[in-house]
């Protein structure tokens, strides 16, 4: 059973007024569903658009900062915990033991290395958690075509990659990551 969501997003909220306003819909969806958000602490960007859209809907958000940021006054300060930890290493690993599940919404190279750690975790059998993208305004198309490449050309297997949810619909991602049946292969072809 799903309990804590982890949501990898961006410090900046893009160009296109769509990314802030269906992270605020998803948002919304996650405390719907009673899920307690984690997430990397910070205020700006989505993820701030995030953690304090849940907050206001009255959820539960728990972020998981570095000192250094936490530092620079990065950190959000309106949430129900934050994880304040020596440095980004031990901030992945400390949402992933907390968190049930992985969704990337859209972000920078930061949300991308977060997500595709996540993904090689899986492949080596590290856990089982479901992992997701919200694909906002076709947002992740390329990296999912990218990881397909990398399967057809037989660097990844092809289980890998159908494991991962693609989500455009920010109402229907819960319900997949919740009835998620992932299937566990050995990452060696």
């Amino acid at each position: 059973m799903i309990k804590t969501i982890c949501v990898f997003c961006g410090s900046n909220s893009g160009y296109n007024k769509i990314y802030v306003d269906t992270t605020k819909l998803f948002a919304k969806e996650i405390v719907k569903n009673n899920l307690t958000l984690v997430y990397g602490g910070g205020k700006v960007g989505i993820m701030g658009t995030l953690s304090d859209t849940i907050m206001d809907n009255s959820g539960k958000v728990i972020g998981v900062i570095p000192e250094f940021l936490n530092n620079m006054d990065l950190g959000n300060k309106n949430i129900t915990e934050m994880k304040v930890v020596p440095d980004m290493h031990i901030r992945k690993k400390t949402m992933y033991e907390i968190s049930d599940c992985f969704v990337a919404l859209p972000g920078g190279i930061g949300t991308f290395e977060e997500i595709t750690e996540i993904l090689t975790w899986k492949q080596l059998n590290i856990h089982n958690k479901p992992c997701a993208l919200l694909n906002i305004n076709g947002f992740f198309d390329n990296y999912v075509n990218f990881l397909q490449k990398s399967a057809d050309e037989g660097f990844m297997k092809q289980i890998h990659v159908d494991n991962l949810i693609v989500e455009k619909d920010y109402a229907k991602l819960i319900d997949r990551l919740k009835t998620a049946q992932d299937k566990q292969e050995s990452k060696f072809i």
